[in-house]
């Protein structure tokens, strides 16, 4: 049958069985925009803002394990995009960014909203393609799908021309492709598995290590008998956080930069860490030079290029997490190799010694609310088991420290990026995925204010979010740094003016209260999460002088945690304290 371009984007969504499109329209996508109007096969979601296209599409992309899509027009419509797309690319996110442009003949002469798409997001993109030929394009957007959601997954942009749009042709949609220059490899090498099995079982002091990739191989039942089978301690990165449950015996908690004191120690005097799916960046890592100084390291990463890139690995596997580990576990398990029992107990004995120094603990106070308290309560009321988005900062961290992820693909934050204003349209996308679920936002009064227009969005198509504002009248994170780093100098960090969130949720359509007392907190929240069908913003007033804590500074290592506050009000180094 014959097709205008724009029809054949529409059908090529349609191929490959896409549920949700996100965008914003404009002129040069109008085209395409007319062609979604006489069909019903593919809901187009209207944001307010084409970066809250780009993170509602993550969100879903993160919540489901399939292919977000994202519709924008040309100039600014793209530009709007890019923080959306540099954060699904730091995070390994699969995203098809669908974006119009000006005319063939028009490009290069700084049209009215032109803008060099391709040249703008190639540093932050897996691939990009600009379609000049109607004749190509249905081939080049099944290639967008193929690249986005294959090897290690990212967003894809395909630039089209509207008068590429205006064109008709016969289509024809490719069932499968090949793209001789690209071709991930899943399965690892049996040689360097039946390495890393042996100095996993000869190890007296193992840690294993697992990031976002395990999360988006769908590792986490491999990961969990891994675990299982050899009896070893496991901890998780920011974004790996639910590939193994919070509540397992085994799991130490998040590591890194505001991770807990029994796996940053863990990390540190380990003699075998088997990494998987993470890029040892430098939230986790703090200064390489110090980095498990006495660790023999297995990588296992879909990704060559990050095996070996910002730490030296004795053993590098590429291959898919989920594969890779069913192949490890084979190989364990035929193994006459045996585990030296005694070491390993030794070892648990130490990791139980510093586990039992409880660094996630607070002071709680019965005249401000923590923020801690109030995620600890959002897991009590959710069963611990609502999907939970959030911004960046502060808030962020507490989240993941004190919600308790059981489930993979629970967590949805910008980890890479650290992009403020993710969370409420990350959780549109979420929502949108799974409409019976229970979908919280977690924020703060700087992060929400970035994308609140998409409180509109959530009006119109009725989404139930539930908006968890740790409100300290600060930029927390920001806040933060400056009294550790500059001496509390709080330049520009403290949040004057802010509204009435209260008001401007109930301006939006939706239903809001300010919490201000701890008692209030519980009820607040099972009042809330009572409402089923509405959007509900929960202002919490939280105390202002609450730090994130453990923490690693810039420069330190894993055995140079700043831990909570002693009595006196100094925050220690812990190799003080050794």
């Amino acid at each position: 049958m014959e097709l205008t371009g724009a029809q054949i984007v529409v059908q090529s969504l349609k191929n490959e069985g896409v549920e949700l499109v996100f965008g914003y329209p404009g002129g040069a996508a109008l085209h395409i925009y007319d062609a979604f109007y006489s069909q019903e096969d593919v809901r187009h979601i209207l944001v307010r803002h084409e970066q809250a296209a780009a993170h509602a599409a993550d969100g879903y992309a993160r919540a489901t394990g399939k292919t977000g899509v994202v519709l924008v027009t040309s100039g600014p419509g793209v530009t709007n995009t890019v923080t959306g797309i540099a954060t699904a690319y730091m995070d390994s996110i699969p995203m098809v960014v669908l974006t119009a442009q000006v005319p063939t003949s028009l490009i290069g002469d700084d049209a009215f909203q032109e803008v060099d798409t391709v040249g703008i997001t190639r540093p932050c993109v897996k691939h990009n393609f600009l379609v000049k030929d109607v004749g190509s394009l249905a081939e080049t957007i099944k290639k967008a799908f193929f690249i986005a959601n294959s090897g290690r997954p990212g967003p894809v942009v395909v630039d089209i021309p509207k008068d590429v749009t205006a064109q008709t042709i016969r289509y024809s949609y490719p069932e499968d492709i090949r793209i001789r220059s690209y071709a991930p490899v899943r399965k690892a090498h049996a040689k360097q598995i039946s390495r890393a099995a042996t100095l996993l079982l000869k190890a007296r002091r193992p840690i294993i290590y697992t990031g976002g990739g395990v999360v988006l191989s769908g590792a986490a039942k491999q990961l969990t008998a891994l675990v299982e089978h050899l009896g070893h301690p496991c901890t998780n990165t920011l974004m790996g956080l639910g590939a193994l449950a919070s509540d397992h015996p085994r799991f130490l908690g998040m590591l890194g930069m505001h991770g807990t004191y029994e796996a940053n120690m863990a990390m540190y005097e380990c003699d075998v860490m088997l990494a998987v799916g993470a890029r040892f960046d430098d939230r986790v890592t703090g200064d390489p030079k110090k980095f498990s100084p006495q660790a023999t390291i297995i990588h296992i990463d879909i990704d060559p290029a990050s095996i070996g890139k910002n730490v030296q690995v004795e053993v590098p596997i590429v291959g898919d997490a989920a594969v890779a580990l069913k192949q490890l576990l084979e190989v364990l398990a035929q193994s006459s190799t045996t585990q030296d029992e005694e070491s390993l107990s030794k070892w648990w004995d130490q990791i139980e010694s510093w586990r039992s120094r409880d660094s996630l603990g607070y002071d709680s106070s019965d005249e401000v609310i923590k923020p801690q308290f109030v995620v600890q309560k959002l897991h009590e009321v959710t069963l611990g088991d609502a999907f939970v988005t959030s911004d960046v900062g502060q808030h962020q961290m507490w989240a993941a420290q004190y919600y308790g992820f059981n489930k993979p693909r629970r967590w949805i934050n910008s980890g890479g990026l650290g992009t403020m204003g993710f969370g409420l349209p990350a959780a549109m996308g979420v929502q949108l995925a799974h409409p019976e679920a229970v979908v919280a936002c977690v924020t703060g009064e700087a992060s929400i204010i970035m994308c609140i227009q998409e409180l509109s969005t959530c009006k119109q198509y009725d989404l139930p979010i539930k908006i968890v504002n740790l409100n300290n009248r600060y930029m927390g994170m920001v806040r933060q740094w400056q009294e550790f780093f500059y001496d509390r100098r709080y330049s520009h960090s403290y949040m004057d003016s802010l509204p009435d969130f209260v008001d401007l949720a109930s301006s939006f359509g939706h239903t809001g209260i300010r919490v201000e007392k701890p008692g209030d907190v519980e009820g607040a929240l099972r009042d809330a999460f009572a409402q089923k069908d509405r959007l509900f913003f929960l202002d919490f007033v939280t105390d202002q002088t609450e730090n994130v804590y453990p923490m690693i500074s810039a420069g330190a290592g894993h055995n140079e945690m700043v831990l909570k506050p002693l009595p006196d009000g100094s925050a220690p180094m812990e190799r003080e304290l050794a």
